[in-house]
């Protein structure tokens, strides 16, 4: 059979069709049975299971939960066990870590009332709790079209074909997707979705916002030896290794069974195209304070992903026709707090009751704009408003500058509810702040130890990421010629750094150079599809259950 010739896709039909089963997506779907028990409900899930493709911190706000399932506290089956004990914020310097004072820090970036623990895991709790309210759950299935009826509007999503080889002929095994059809359908892709952003050019829903703005967050989970470990102890900071104009930072936290996770972001507005967030990330575990707490450990995790930072001045328009955005293919990442599970999770219940309360006045495919009317009043919006001139303040001045003029604001915001800054603007999208190589002298970062710091490949081994190797190459190079004449001979190649598992490299081919896209080591990251300097890589979702498949992440 050839693919001209497929046969017609099934199809079933919901009340909602939910795509992403993150903290948004799952938040959406509990709300809506709690509202009403009767309502027909799926969630369909890229990753091989619930939690497979979900990479945070984390330190979770619990104001979400709190709302979505009151009595999580008291509930033995919730994974989320540590409440922070220790807070601590430093400035480091390529050999020190100055600690600042607890009274120069905002009460909002107050953690005291915060948990830590494993987002992947508390997703498989939510995930439970769903499907006992009768919420169908599909893991292992990618939703790669978007469904319009004849006026326009979203009537659902189709998942993709499986036993497709890579030459595009169909194998054996070839499955046809499925139709899955909603009156309203909400997407909570996480950031950079695929399906979102077609959505957002389709409808204009970015006509009136600021650029989206990124970072690319790294983060390994480790056992550790318990002398060294303090249950309940987060640290952030910012400094080094990163350079004055480089926004960025790290954490570190110490949570249940000895384990320690360690991350690192960079906001990928950075300049320099010689610059790989991976190995200053295995720069960062060698500063004299951070190197001993994992001296006798072992690393049992590792993972990426990008982060929504532009925050309130670039969240998009967040309905249309027939649906809605949720969690973080909105946009809703408090960035000075690094936390956005509580406004993704807050998010999801407030498309989930503006949804439950147009289908119960017999409404459908039409457009919620109570929803989108409504988020700026809500929690979110106050959350972020607050802190809105944080990010393009740390862009504009550095971090020095920006950091103390954005701590600043962050107090006026809080003492006497507006800005003396008004409201800074993002300026332009993150793949225009690449300099030419020629701005920039290479990087000689050192050799990893295979101890304390590691190279990419043994790095996305632990990753546990799979992929049908004999599938179509997700990740689309539209023009190769403006590639290897921009991307490879204006900034040198970039890809090969910026991507944090080397899927992306440029072979020597006798006198001349070829582009290699190693696809199997990807983890959905999706860093590629934001820095790409001529935005001319796309990611698209790979055959269904394809990727990590982080276990406690």
């Amino acid at each position: 059979m050839s693919s001209d010739e497929l046969p017609p896709r099934e199809s079933m039909d919901f009340d909602v069709v939910i795509v992403g089963a993150g903290p948004s997506g799952l938040s959406a779907a509990i709300r809506l049975k709690q509202l009403d028990s009767g309502l027909s409900i799926v969630v369909v899930e890229k990753g091989s299971e619930v939690g497979a493709h979900i990479l945070s911190g984390a330190v979770i706000d619990p104001a979400g939960l709190d709302k979505l399932v009151p009595d999580w506290r008291d509930d033995a089956d919730c994974p989320l066990k540590t409440k922070v004990k220790d807070d601590r914020f430093y400035w480091m310097t390529r050999g020190g870590a100055i600690r600042l004072p607890g009274f120069l820090m905002p009460p909002l970036m107050n953690n005291d009332h915060c948990y830590i623990g494993s987002l992947g895991n508390v997703c498989r709790w939510l995930a439970r709790k769903a499907e006992a309210l009768g919420v169908e759950i599909y893991p292992g299935f990618a939703a790669t079209e978007v469904l319009y009826d004849d006026d326009g509007a979203v009537r659902g999503i189709a998942t993709g074909d499986m036993g497709i080889a890579r030459d595009g002929s169909l194998k054996n095994s070839f499955t046809r997707g499925m139709e899955l059809r909603g009156k309203y359908t909400l997407f909570a892709e996480g950031a950079r979705g695929s399906l979102s952003k077609q959505l957002i050019a389709r409808f204009e829903l970015d006509k009136t916002c600021d650029p989206p703005k990124f970072g690319i967050g790294l983060k390994e989970v480790w056992q550790v030896d318990p002398a060294r470990h303090r249950n309940g102890l987060i640290q952030h900071s910012f400094g080094w290794p990163l350079n004055n104009s480089t926004g960025g930072g790290s954490f570190l936290y110490h949570y249940d069974d000895d384990r320690v996770a360690v991350g690192f972001v960079v906001h990928l507005n950075y300049d320099d195209p010689y610059l790989s967030p991976f190995e200053e990330f295995q720069r960062f575990k060698t500063h004299p304070a951070i190197r001993g707490v994992f001296e006798g450990g072992k690393r049992l995790a590792y993972g990426a992903r990008a982060i929504t930072e532009g925050g309130y001045q670039s969240v998009p328009r967040l309905s249309f026709p027939g649906g809605a955005l949720i969690g973080c293919a909105a946009g809703f990442v408090n960035v000075p707090r690094i936390k956005g599970v509580h406004n993704a999770m807050g998010s999801g219940m407030l498309a989930a009751e503006h949804v439950a309360a147009a289908l119960a006045a017999g409404r459908a495919n039409d457009e919620i704009t109570e929803y989108e009317n409504a988020w700026r009043g809500s929690a979110i919006g106050k959350d972020l408003f607050k802190v809105r001139n944080v990010k393009p303040l740390w862009s504009k001045f550095g971090t020095v500058v920006g950091v103390a003029l954005g701590g600043l604001d962050m107090w006026t915001n809080t003492l006497f509810g507006f800005s003396l800054l008004g409201t800074w603007p993002h300026t332009k999208p993150d793949r225009q702040t690449l300099d030419s190589a020629r701005a920039h002298v290479r990087m000689a970062y050192p050799k990893p130890d295979g101890k304390l710091t590691f190279d990419k490949l043994s790095s996305v081994f632990i990753s546990n990421t799979n992929h049908e190797e004999d599938q179509p190459v997700h990740l689309k190079v539209a023009d190769t010629a403006l590639h290897k004449t921009s991307e490879h001979g204006v900034y040198a190649g970039p890809s090969s750094r910026y991507c944090p598992v080397g899927v992306y490299e440029w072979v020597e081919d006798g006198a001349s150079v070829r582009y290699q896209i190693n696809a199997q080591n990807c983890v959905h990251c999706k860093t590629c599809d934001v820095k790409d300097p001529n935005g001319n890589i796309t990611w698209v979702p790979p055959e269904g259950g394809g990727g990590p498949n982080y276990e406690a992440m």
